[in-house]
């Protein structure tokens, strides 16, 4: 999909510009540098309310946590932005998508010092309709682990949805999907279990979930919706560092994360894991996922934000 050959509307700077007009200077600092940071957030149709926007709040705050981290003046309030991306997706006429809020430092300077430079924002929405293919959530995937480490929580800021943080990511799910593999496990610098290249990950065994402690890894909102859920159904979640052979062993293990959702893993470096296909705690929590980002949940109907409302 080339995105730049989509029509509609882009929110920018507080203005809606036609989709092919929404442009910026080769010499934006944030395309040079990668200081900037974005939300990666979907918005799925539910049978009541329309579209909705799945934890459009959490991800907004996530946003300006970002910002703050990598000391980025915010421009714009929660609430604007909040109805800035419902708007998009109605003036878009989108029933479902994903949309990408971001803020970048513009053009007004360059060098490392980073200094009179204004913060912009942008939201786009289009559609989207699976990050990972689809059979993908009911066969699970193969995963190889990385050459690559996650970041030290020392070297770059962690807990920031930062640009240029995903270079790690790309380089590690390239080397992946190069061997055969369709996503990566990255470990820490002191080689235990960290996250995939955009996702968190669980494992499962004797009915107790695990996932490693949030030092390096992103503070994902898709982890905290599966904490939520596996609580309710009365599953314990231990946090807690996981080596990577005791992920090979494991009854069951999965992936989470706004744009791959929830998607079983099948194997691991040429290890199967469990019985080679979806656990039933995995599709347990999945299936209840996937019915609350659709309304189909009261437990968790504040998790949606209406596009009319």
């Amino acid at each position: 999909m080339d995105l730049s050959k989509l029509s509609g509307k882009i929110w920018l700077d507080g203005e809606l510009v036609p989709w092919e007009e929404a442009r910026v200077h080769v010499l934006t600092h944030t395309f040079h540098y990668g200081l900037g940071c974005f939300e990666g957030v979907r918005a799925y149709d539910t049978p009541d309310l329309g579209p909705c926007i799945f934890r459009l709040k959490e991800h907004t705050e996530r946003l300006f946590r970002s910002a703050k981290i990598l000391q980025m003046d915010m421009p714009w309030d929660q609430d604007t932005l909040n109805a800035a991306q419902r708007e998009v997706v109605r003036v878009n006429g989108l029933t479902e998508g994903y949309l990408r809020p971001m803020c970048f430092l513009g053009s007004e300077g360059m060098g490392l010092r980073a200094d009179n430079l204004k913060t912009h924002v942008m939201i786009a929405a289009w559609p989207w309709p699976s990050y990972m293919d689809p059979e993908a959530r009911n066969r699970g995937i193969k995963v190889r682990t990385s050459s690559y480490t996650r970041h030290h929580v020392n070297i770059t800021m962690c807990k920031a949805k930062a640009n240029g943080n995903y270079i790690n990511s790309i380089l590690a799910l390239r080397e992946a999907i190069d061997s055969g593999c369709e996503e990566a496990l990255l470990l820490d610098n002191e080689g235990y279990v960290a996250e995939g290249s955009g996702e968190n990950v669980f494992m499962v065994r004797n009915g107790t979930i695990y996932t490693p402690e949030l030092t390096s890894c992103l503070e994902g909102i898709t982890r905290d919706s599966i904490f939520q859920i596996a609580a309710r159904e009365g599953y314990t979640i231990r946090e807690r560092r996981i080596t990577r052979d005791e992920f090979y062993v494991a009854d069951e293990a999965f992936f989470t994360g706004t744009a791959a959702e929830v998607v079983p893993i099948r194997e691991l470096d040429g290890r199967t894991i469990g019985s080679g296909s979806r656990g039933p705690i995995t599709e347990q929590l999945q299936g209840i996922y996937f019915e609350s980002v659709r309304g189909g949940q009261p437990d968790y109907a504040n998790w949606l934000a209406p596009v009319s409302g």
